[in-house]
């Protein structure tokens, strides 16, 4: 049995498409963890399982073809094993996995998440430009479950490992703490970030961003994903941040966002978030005969 799979990075953040046309993979935690782990599997920061033709659906889409009046869905998973309601990176490789498979063409479509609708638009395949309305973002705690009884929360005080963070709330679908630091680093990150992802504030975790605005139009972040841990580069942090940003009065408009994997830009202009960037496909792998006997024992396979 061979089975097909992609494996596409935006901005040093790495995703495997996983098409139910090509494979009945059914999402268990501990095959999505054998997959993207790096020393054991094929590795990966996460999955994307589609195009689907709903959230609970493992069928996939005729090939080349979407339903008319229907939008794909695409269910992302962390490579912990659980699910993420959206991803702004994951997003864009899975509108270029559409395009370039022939799902979509170069105007506007919709993609549907667990974390809601995106309306998205592969510009160019070569050089590949994907640009995404990721929503609007909330900033209602209440809503969002946080152990709180503020509506919102801003600036707000939270103590980590002898240390003091002004913390603030915004979802993007899904939850984000945004930290404004000094200096944003990578050691600040992996240190900080998963006292924040499990802090009791977050019943069901979160991810975290430590940031910096460089000016009205530019900030600066490093981020700590819920469910992956430190990564490169994520397009709904970049979001988060700039909304935060945005919020406070600190930026204004198009909003350039720098990280360790590459700028992504952004348009805060209006109540929803625009973000525009790149993904690559990298190249096209062959599960083997091994990894599939795994995934089987895990009840991975239809």
């Amino acid at each position: 049995m061979s089975v097909q799979f992609r494996k596409y990075q935006a901005l040093g953040n790495d995703y495997i498409v996983i098409d139910p046309r090509e494979f009945p993979f059914i999402p268990e935690a501990k095959a999505i963890r054998a997959i993207c782990d790096r020393n054991y599997g094929a590795g990966s920061d996460g999955i994307l399982l589609g195009p689907l033709s709903g959230f609970s659906d493992l069928g996939g889409l005729p090939a080349g073809h979407i339903a008319q009046g229907a939008s794909p869905w695409v269910r992302i998973f962390n490579p912990d094993g659980s699910e993420a309601e959206k991803s702004g990176n994951g997003l864009r490789i899975f509108c270029l996995y559409l395009a370039e498979e022939g799902y979509v063409e170069d105007r506007p479509f919709y993609v549907e998440t667990k974390g809601g609708r995106v309306s998205a638009q592969v510009e160019s395949i070569n050089p590949p430009s994907i640009r995404i309305d990721m929503g609007k973002p909330s900033f209602s705690a209440r809503q969002a479950g946080l152990a709180t009884d503020a509506k919102e929360l801003l600036l707000a005080k939270l103590e980590l490992a002898g240390e003091s963070f002004e913390a603030s709330f915004v979802s993007m679908g899904n939850p984000h703490c945004v930290i404004f630091v000094e200096e944003p680093t990578a050691e600040l990150a992996k240190r900080y970030g998963p006292l924040v992802e499990r802090h009791p504030l977050f019943p069901k975790a979160t991810n975290v961003q430590f940031a910096k605005v460089l000016d009205r139009h530019s900030m600066r972040i490093e981020i700590w994903e819920r469910g992956a841990g430190y990564t490169l580069a994520s397009g709904s942090s970049s979001c988060a941040a700039a909304s935060v940003a945005k919020k406070l009065g600190l930026v204004e408009g198009p909003v350039t966002m720098n990280m360790p994997g590459g700028r992504l830009e952004l348009d805060v202009s209006t109540d929803s978030v625009t973000m525009k960037g790149p993904a690559l496909r990298v190249f096209d792998g062959c599960f083997s005969g091994a990894l599939l006997a795994t995934l089987g024992s895990l009840g991975a396979l239809r």
